[in-house]
């Protein structure tokens, strides 16, 4: 494992050419049962404007659409997103972009921003860019929420916990910590970003 270098896009389109749910976020009850706790854990009923980083194929994304009057879903993989443009094509309030985050980014302001799965990819540095970006990106009392798998893998530059620990050094300054929720394989934070 080399933790110097973020994963490309390249690994990912490989991935969904062989096989397009490689993680099996369409049928796998540790899924659901994470998706849902994901929902459950947002403190308001509804948001103006979520940016979901990482949308894959979707299933989540259709989730979280019906808690939002608009969603931005982004991914590096054009063979996945083709997938979730198909699983919400009846929900006109969800856009999709193919941006490679941190290094591109909207250029608007979000009242909820979704990290799940997806910040372990980064080497360190980038997980320090998309820090910034997402506190630019993040309106004053906005929420971000992170949920990530914890046991580690050989070609993740990173583990669920050292990318939830190192946003939890944001705080107080930048981030102040509302949630917090631990389970035998994944790992839940919830933030409100600093008026």
């Amino acid at each position: 494992m080399n933790n110097s270098q973020s994963l490309p896009p390249e690994y990912f389109e490989a991935l969904y050419q062989t096989d397009p749910d490689p993680w099996k976020f369409a049928t796998s009850e540790y899924e659901a049962n994470k998706y849902a706790a994901t929902i459950a854990a947002l403190p308001q009923p509804r948001y103006r404007s979520a940016f979901e980083i990482g949308g894959s194929i979707g299933v989540l994304t259709e989730k979280l659409a019906q808690f939002c009057d608009s969603v931005l879903s982004i991914d590096v993989s054009p063979l996945a997103q083709q997938q979730a443009i198909e699983r919400c094509q009846q929900l006109p309030q969800v856009r999709f972009q193919i941006l490679n985050f941190p290094q591109e980014h909207p250029q608007e302001k979000f009242d909820l921003i979704l990290v799940s799965e997806v910040g372990y990819y980064s080497c360190p540095q980038d997980l320090q860019t998309t820090q910034q970006q997402i506190l630019e990106l993040l309106e004053p009392n906005g929420h971000l929420l992170l949920v990530h798998w914890l046991p580690r893998s050989p070609d993740y530059p990173l583990t669920g916990d050292e990318v939830h620990d190192s946003f939890l050094e944001l705080i107080p300054d930048r981030l102040q910590h509302l949630q917090a929720k631990r389970k035998a394989k994944y790992r839940l934070d919830l933030f409100q970003r600093a008026s």
